[in-house]
């Protein structure tokens, strides 16, 4: 049976890829035509037959972007709390000491994981990776916002314990650990296994410190077994540099090589503290090499850490030695196309040039290798044979105008505002900020009655009991 075909006439722009060159290209003026499981036709005037058409003009066609590192869970809920809090004694990292008191009631997962997920469609994410902690909610959810995702359920087997602001210990529970490992590996299982089509899984163990040498070893081949990628947070902050550093003598990298799963399959968060960093006190330069070398993909989540005054050194510098660095967003604002622009000035600032990185460098990141690093060449790409993902851009919208350059005008200035529509296997799922499968709005009610819960337990989670108040005072004096 003949699948019914969507034609969109006359594109104004089209980010097309290139398929000699490996690289995207502008066509404009062109037709797009596709049907629920591949493009068919890019460029030109489409003259096949067709059940659907509409009209490009005013529009840039983007290929879908590509998220390989965010979190739900609790994330969505933390917004706005410890955003000037850090740890002076931790290089000023907050994570560690105030990321521990945030608690989510479960009624509220759902909701939690509804607003992500819509941000994250309406500045047009067609597929991301959700590290989190598995829930009844969590897989039905992914399916139903219509994106393309996999659940990348998190296990380790230590916690962390600040004591009095200024060490950081590590709390061990080996049984424990294993068992989320299992329950993890189950997850991934019934991702892989799910009818539909969008959804996959990933391993997942949590952070490189928290894990013992052997969890880490099985969950690599767990992943290898199973075909799918394993993504874990390393290199991600000065304590977990200087914490292996005192166990093992080693970087993160070298440590991840020295277990010999550092490797094409795996996915680093954040990766910024290595050797070769200025803060580190290696000064040498073998963790980029090693990076380039076993092919491991880099996920780069510029917003969240240069909050904390944290920055990788530099994204330009990563792509010239051949690292492969995707983007993420972390956690809130869950906007892939403002952390695409944070990813451009910080990477500029941190290399003391505008020819750090380009533009296009960074679409390349949220796309090509994105794709690269889930080991798929259907997706991040608009050719034919690939998967119909993609958002429309309108080039009308004010923040658009004028326009000689749209992919500079969409990262530099306008953003999601001018996302029209986004796509996932030729399916609208999101139009004028309006999601097709998802209640974002019942969403954010449930979400406020959750903060509730959320801030009146941030008290007895603190090791020393301190009020709100005293740990994040309002950022201006309450008048009365």
């Amino acid at each position: 049976m003949t699948k019914p075909v969507h034609v969109i006439r006359k594109v104004e722009t089209i980010v097309a890829h290139d398929d000699q060159t490996g690289a995207h290209v502008y066509l404009f003026d062109g037709d797009i035509a596709f049907d629920e499981t591949a493009i068919l036709h890019v460029g030109g005037r489409y003259d096949g037959p067709f059940h659907r058409e509409e009209h490009g003009s005013g529009r840039m066609l983007l290929p879908g972007l590509i998220n390989i590192h965010c979190h739900s869970d609790e994330e969505p809920l933390s917004k706005g709390i410890f955003d000037d809090m850090g740890t002076a004694a931790l290089w000023g990292q907050a994570m560690y000491e105030y990321s521990t008191l945030i608690e989510i009631s479960e009624e509220a997962r759902e909701a939690s994981l509804t607003v992500m997920l819509g941000d994250l469609i309406r500045s047009g994410v067609t597929t991301l990776v959700d590290i989190a902690g598995p829930h009844d909610a969590w897989l039905p959810t992914l399916v139903k916002s219509g994106a393309r995702a996999y659940a990348a359920p998190g296990f380790r087997e230590a916690s962390w314990h600040v004591e009095d602001s200024h060490r950081l210990d590590y709390r061990w529970d080996l049984p424990r650990g294993r068992e989320a490992f299992q329950k993890a590996l189950a997850c991934v299982d019934a991702a892989e296994a799910h009818p539909s089509s969008r959804l996959g899984g990933i391993v997942s163990p949590s952070q490189v410190e928290t894990c013992s040498p052997d969890l880490l070893i099985e969950a690599a081949a767990a992943a290898k077994g199973r075909g799918v990628p394993i993504t874990l947070h390393a290199a991600q902050t000065m304590a977990e540099h200087e914490e292996l550093l005192s166990r093992t003598g080693m970087t993160a990298v070298q440590y991840l090589e020295s277990l010999g799963i550092l490797d094409e399959r795996l996915i680093l968060g954040h990766c910024i503290f290595i050797d070769s960093h200025s803060w580190t006190r290696e000064r040498t330069e073998t963790d980029m090499a090693l990076l380039a070398q076993r092919g491991t993909t880099v996920a780069h989540c510029p917003v969240t850490f240069s909050r904390s005054g944290m920055i990788l050194e530099s994204i330009g510098r990563y792509r010239r030695a051949c690292v492969n660095v995707g983007i993420g967003t972390d956690s809130y604002p869950y906007n892939m196309l403002e952390e695409m622009r944070r990813a451009l000035i910080c990477s500029r600032i941190a290399g003391k040039s505008v020819f750090d990185i380009k533009t296009s460098d960074v679409l390349d990141m949220a796309t090509l290798a994105g794709a690269k690093a889930l080991g798929r060449k259907d997706i991040g790409r608009i050719t034919v044979g690939a998967k119909p993902d993609f958002s429309l851009i309108d080039l009308n919208h004010p923040a658009m105008q004028p326009v000689y350059d749209p992919l500079r005008n969409l990262l530099h200035c306008a953003a999601e505002r001018a996302v029209k529509a986004v796509y996932v296997d030729g399916r609208c799922i999101a139009s004028d900020g309006k999601l097709a499968g998802l209640d974002y709005d019942g969403a954010v009610q449930v979400m406020r009655e959750a903060s509730k819960f959320t801030t009146g337990r941030i008290a007895a989670n603190d090791p020393r009991s301190r009020s709100l108040s005293e740990l994040a005072p309002l950022s201006l004096p309450v008048k009365t």
